[in-house]
């Protein structure tokens, strides 16, 4: 059976077959006997997006993989960087560190800071996480046409990323169905409130230029 370790584009927690392109953490919120979650969803506030595969290391999912035979941090899994920003993580410093410290450049970038700093990042972050209890702020129409790319909006229970002027309706296994592009742009979601699932944060350094990475299905 799927480890519930599976995180989708708010920031929630699921047991699905579908493991994607990224690992990250949040700490330690498992019980390694039996590999199930504790009540709480995050011990610290470095969410982070890693590579699922770093040098020799092998570890065991929600394993015990500290030394004495500890819980390590709990191995969360994510469609692709896209659904990780979406969630409130960044990328991580030891298995990304060009990444992180791009992430980071643009972050001082934006907010004027000189010597930007990942916990700086991290403490903006944690504020505006849906599933740290942030609020995810309504988008008008003009405001949604003029979100990055990358940056993810929800219709109610549904996700969609913001891609070359299109809305893809996000899946554990991919992306699909494409909403705007075409001269009634985003008519399909009118009369109904969109939500803007990235935190403002991740906006802002999306505006910046930071290029997330997506999943193939995005190219369809």
């Amino acid at each position: 059976m799927p480890l519930q370790n599976r995180v989708d584009p708010f920031g929630a927690l699921h047991a699905v077959p579908e493991r994607g392109l990224f690992m990250g953490n949040r700490g330690i919120i498992h019980d390694p006997e039996t590999k199930t979650l504790l009540k709480k969803r995050w011990a610290l506030q470095a969410w982070i997006i890693c590579v699922c595969q770093f040098r020799d290391v092998r570890r065991e999912p929600m394993g015990r993989n500290r030394n004495g035979d500890k819980a390590g941090w709990t191995e969360l899994f994510f469609l692709d960087e896209v659904t990780a920003l979406s969630a409130g993580h960044r990328p991580c410093f030891f298995c990304r560190r060009e990444r992180a410290s791009d992430f980071v450049q643009r972050f001082g970038v934006v907010f004027g800071i000189a010597e930007p700093r990942a916990p700086q990042v991290d403490k903006r972050l944690h504020k505006e996480r849906l599933a740290s209890g942030g609020r995810a702020p309504v988008v008008s129409s003009e405001e949604l046409a003029g979100l990055p790319d990358g940056a993810m909006v929800a219709d109610g229970g549904d996700a969609y990323a913001m891609r070359g002027g299109k809305a893809l309706r996000w899946s554990f296994a991919g992306y699909g169905d494409r909403v705007g592009g075409d001269p009634v742009g985003f008519g399909d979601f009118a009369d109904r409130p969109i939500r803007l699932l990235t935190p403002a944060t991740t906006v802002s350094v999306l505006r910046q230029g930071y290029e997330p990475v997506w999943h193939a299905s995005a190219e369809a």
